[in-house]
């Protein structure tokens, strides 16, 4: 159980202290990575950026994840999708609707904070927990067509299938926490509020 975000990030970033040479990249999944994010960019002396990705939610059930699509376009669908319903029209439809919210995070966020290069460089993307796994997915994936030297998932609790899931797609994953009964990422944290747009643009500009 952590306290809060703040508290998790802090913990991460002791377990992250190996990457501080050199200047790595520290990449938020907005908006609740964001605050924990500034934190371990802080912590570590390095830049932070965001990764804009956007989960696939189930019809009539958007919390849960059948997938997850990039800024690129690229979309990765969960085996479970059909169960819950989501066929290739809804799945379209979807991808759709989450890849405008993409444009719009873009268009308010770029003025303050223009996206930063990866390329040849040491990239930690951090996300505040993995349930089903499904945006760090295609966070991962977009990051690494984008040519990073050692790329890092870093959160602080996920379900172990989402872990399993991860694990390939970076080159080091570092989880505090893997509990075997996984509900939702909100029950690990003692306080776990909603983090705004306003936020993210107030840290991005620190």
């Amino acid at each position: 159980m952590f306290d809060d975000r703040l508290d998790a990030a802090r913990q991460l970033a002791g377990r992250l202290g190996h990457l501080k040479p050199p200047r790595p990249l520290v990449l938020a999944i907005p908006r609740g990575a964001v605050p924990m994010a500034r934190l371990i960019a802080d912590t570590l002396q390095a830049d932070l950026d965001v990764v804009l990705v956007r989960k696939l939610g189930a019809p009539g059930e958007p919390e849960v994840a059948v997938g997850a699509v990039d800024e690129s376009g690229w979309v990765w669908v969960a085996p479970h999708a059909a169960a819950f319903g989501a066929d290739p029209d809804y799945l379209a439809a979807e991808t759709a609707r989450q890849s405008g919210r993409i444009r719009d995070r873009r268009r308010r966020y770029s003025p303050i904070h223009p996206p930063l290069s990866v390329r040849d460089r040491t990239v930690i993307v951090v996300d505040d927990g993995l349930a089903t796994g499904a945006t760090m997915t295609a966070a991962l994936h977009c990051l690494r067509q984008q040519q990073p030297a050692r790329l890092v998932c870093a959160v602080p609790v996920a379900s172990p299938e989402a872990l399993a899931l991860v694990r390939p797609l970076a080159d080091e994953v570092v989880c505090l926490l893997v509990p075997d009964r996984f509900q939702a990422v909100g029950q690990f944290y003692r306080d776990f509020p909603q983090v705004s747009d306003d936020e993210v643009e107030t840290l991005l500009r620190d």
